[in-house]
C-alpha cells in the first residue's frame, strides 16, 4: 500500500505534454438528429437556394470560374444561381479523406473518415489571464499560446490567429504571425485566407519551410478557414483566399458563419438549409478551382439572443446544428469541421464549462473530423484566455481517454483475480492491481482529489487558479522543435524582404 500511495504522489506531477496523444479515431456511433426524410428535406430545400436564389461572389476570377462551368452568372449583381446537378457533381470531385504534413512527421493528421483532430481557439481580439487581466492581444501573448499549443498533447492542430496581435502594424502582421508559428511550433497548423497578397506570403513561407511549392503542392501542410459572409455571399477577401490556396493544394475549410434570426431564417431548419447551400457552393467553387484539393465542410451556426442581438453559444440549438452538419456533410462524402469551446462567459468559470462541453460534445458524437477552438475560447469568441485553454486541455485529455474505448481480454476480464479474491474481499493488492494501477484510470492535471483539510493547507486554489499554475509550468519547460538553420534563415530573409514591400492595409 505504500508503494501504491508513492505511485499516486508521483503523478500529482503529470502534465499535458507527458501523455502520448495522437491522432484519435472515434469508435462510436454517429448520432444522427435528422430522420431520414428529414436530412432530404434540407438538402431539396439546399438545393433551391442555389437554383433559384443563388449567392453573390464578389470576386471577378470566382465568377469567371462559374460561367465556365456553366453555372448562370449575372455580372452586374454578382449573383450566381447553378444547377444542383453542376454543384453534386462538382463536389464529388473532393477527397472524402486526406493528410495534412506537419513540420514533424510524428504530428501529421488525417481528415476524414472516423478521425477526430483538436484545434486551438482563433481569432480573439483580446488575451486575459489571472495576473494581468483583460487585455489587448499582442505578439508576447500570441507567442505564449503558440508555445502552449506545441506543449499541449491534447492539441492536434495550432491556428494562426490564435490571438490578434494589435501591437504589430498590419502591414507585416501576418509575416510576424506566420514566421513565430512555423519557428516555435512543429505540428500542423491553420493559416488565414485573408485576400492574395497574405495568403501568397503564407504560401511562400510554407514552400521554404516544406520542401518547395510543388512538394506543398502534392501533399498540403496547412488548412484554413473561409467563412461565407452570410447570409448567401463570399465577399472578395475570403474568395481571393479560398481561389490562391486552392490553386495551391492547400485545405479550405468551408465554414458558413450563421447567427439564426440574424443571418437566416430563425428557425434552424431554414438556417440548416442555408448553411448546407453555403457550404456546397465554396466546396464546389475549390473544386473548380484545382480538382481533388483537400476541404471540408464546415459548420457554425448557433442561434442569435433576441434580447441583445448578440450570438449565443454553448446551447442546444447550437448542438442540434453541430449534429446536423455533421450528418450532411456525411451524406455528401466530406470531412466536417466542428466547434469545441464554444461558450458566452466573460471568466473561465462554471457557466464557460457548461457552455464548452455543450459544443465540444455534439461535435465529437457527430464524428466531427476537425473540432476547431477546443481550447481556450472566451466572450463569445473575443477573449483568449489563458486558464480556460489550460481547463480545456483537461477535457480534451479526458476525451482522448473516453474514444480510447473499453479494452475487453482475457487479461482484462481478470477472471482470475476475482477468484483469488472472492465474496467481501478487496482487489487493492492483488497482483492484477498492483501492475495496472498507475496507468489503469485517468488522472487529472487540473481536477483536485485531495480532501478537504488538505485543500486548504495547500492554499485553497480553485480551478483556474490551479490552471495558471500548470500553464507557468509548461511555459517554462517549453524547447523550440528544431529546425534547420538554412531554412530558418531562408525563412528569415523572406520575412523581413516582405516587412519593407507589404501592401496589406488590412487583416
Amino acid at each position: 500500500m505504500r508503494k501504491k500511495r508513492a505511485g499516486r504522489r508521483e503523478r500529482r506531477g503529470a502534465s499535458f505534454n507527458d501523455r502520448p496523444f495522437g491522432s484519435l479515431q472515434n469508435p462510436f456511433p454517429s448520432v444522427a438528429v435528422l430522420a431520414p426524410e428529414q436530412e432530404d428535406q434540407v438538402h431539396a430545400a439546399s438545393m433551391r437556394i442555389l437554383e433559384e436564389i443563388g449567392l453573390e461572389f464578389m470576386d471577378d476570377e470566382a465568377l469567371d470560374l462559374w460561367a465556365k462551368a456553366g453555372a448562370r452568372v449575372d455580372r452586374a449583381t454578382q449573383r450566381v444561381r447553378m444547377d444542383r446537378g453542376l454543384v453534386l457533381e462538382t463536389i464529388g470531385r473532393a477527397p472524402a479523406s486526406f493528410t495534412l504534413r506537419a513540420r514533424n512527421p510524428a504530428h501529421n493528421i488525417t481528415i476524414g473518415g472516423r478521425h477526430i483532430n483538436f484545434a486551438t481557439m482563433a481569432g480573439m481580439p483580446y488575451y486575459s489571464d489571472l495576473d494581468s487581466g483583460r487585455q489587448p492581444a499582442t505578439l508576447a501573448h500570441y507567442r505564449r499560446m503558440l508555445k502552449l499549443g506545441q506543449m499541449c498533447s491534447p492539441i492536434h492542430v495550432i491556428e494562426g490567429v490564435l490571438v490578434e496581435p494589435q501591437d504589430v502594424p498590419i502591414p507585416r502582421r501576418h509575416l510576424e504571425k506566420g514566421f513565430n508559428q512555423l519557428v516555435l511550433t512543429d505540428k500542423v497548423y491553420h493559416q488565414a485566407a485573408h485576400g492574395r497578397e497574405i495568403t501568397r506570403d503564407y504560401l511562400e513561407m510554407a514552400a521554404i519551410v516544406f520542401g518547395g511549392h510543388d512538394a506543398i503542392l502534392q501533399s498540403p501542410v496547412f488548412a484554413s478557414v473561409v467563412n461565407a459572409n452570410s447570409p448567401l455571399k463570399y465577399d472578395d477577401r475570403m474568395l481571393g483566399g479560398l481561389i490562391t490556396y486552392a490553386r495551391a493544394g492547400q485545405c479550405t475549410i468551408i465554414t458558413p458563419f450563421i447567427l439564426a434570426g440574424a443571418m437566416s431564417p430563425i428557425t434552424l431548419a431554414g438556417a440548416l438549409a442555408q448553411q448546407n447551400a453555403e457550404a456546397l457552393a465554396g466546396v464546389a467553387l475549390a473544386q473548380l478551382v484545382n480538382p481533388g484539393c483537400p476541404v471540408v465542410y464546415g459548420g457554425f451556426t448557433t442561434s442569435i439572443d433576441m434580447q441583445t442581438g448578440s450570438p449565443s453559444f454553448g446551447n442546444p440549438e447550437g448542438a442540434l446544428a453541430l449534429l446536423a452538419g455533421a450528418q450532411l456533410a456525411r451524406r455528401y462524402r466530406l470531412p466536417y469541421r466542428g466547434s469545441g469551446s464554444l461558450n458566452t462567459s466573460k471568466a473561465p468559470d462554471a457557466q464557460a464549462a457548461i457552455e464548452s462541453q455543450w459544443t465540444l460534445w455534439p461535435a465529437v458524437m457527430g464524428h466531427a473530423n476537425l473540432i476547431v477552438h477546443a481550447a481556450g475560447w472566451l466572450e463569445g469568441g473575443l477573449v483568449c484566455s489563458l486558464e480556460k485553454f489550460i481547463l480545456d486541455m483537461e477535457g480534451l485529455a479526458m476525451m482522448h481517454r473516453f474514444l480510447a474505448g473499453i479494452e475487453v481480454t482475457d487479461e482484462t476480464l481478470a477472471l482470475d483475480s476475482i477468484a483469488e479474491i472472492g465474496p467481501g474481499g478487496h482487489h487493492f493488492g492483488t497482483a492484477h492491481t498492483l501492475a495496472r494501477y498507475q496507468d489503469a484510470f485517468y488522472m487529472p492535471v487540473v481536477g483536485d482529489r485531495q480532501n478537504y483539510e488538505n485543500w486548504q493547507q495547500n492554499g485553497a486554489q480553485d480551478a483556474a487558479q490551479r490552471a495558471n499554475r500548470i500553464a507557468k509550468e509548461l511555459l517554462a519547460a517549453y524547447e523550440p522543435p528544431p529546425m534547420d538553420e538554412a531554412v530558418r534563415e531562408e525563412l528569415t530573409a523572406f520575412v523581413e524582404k516582405r516587412k519593407l514591400e507589404s501592401t496589406v492595409s488590412y487583416y
